[in-house]
C-alpha cells in the first residue's frame, strides 16, 4: 500500500522537497507516517494535517492510496 504525503509553506522549504510516497504494510497514523518519510525530524509543534483535503487529528488512520497533507498554522492579517 502507499500514501502520497505533501507538505506546504515553510516545511516544504525546511524539508527541501514538496512531496514523498510511503510503502507500508501495517496501519499507520498520520504522525506515523511523518516519522516514516521523515526519521530524522521531529514533527512539528502546532503542525496542522489533512488526510485527503479534510483536516485531521494526528492520531487518525490513513488508507491505502490516501494523500496526506502537511502545513504549518495558517495565520492572517
Amino acid at each position: 500500500m502507499t500514501i502520497k504525503i505533501r507538505y506546504f509553506a515553510s516545511l516544504r522549504e525546511r524539508l527541501g522537497r514538496s512531496e514523498d510516497t510511503v510503502a507500508f504494510e501495517e496501519a499507520l497514523t498520520v504522525s506515523d507516517v511523518w516519522y516514516r518519510a521523515n526519521p530524522d525530524q521531529a514533527l512539528p509543534v502546532n503542525i496542522l494535517a489533512a488526510v485527503n483535503m479534510d483536516y485531521v487529528a494526528l492520531d487518525s488512520i490513513v488508507e491505502d492510496n490516501d494523500e496526506v497533507a502537511f502545513f504549518p498554522p495558517v495565520t492572517g492579517g
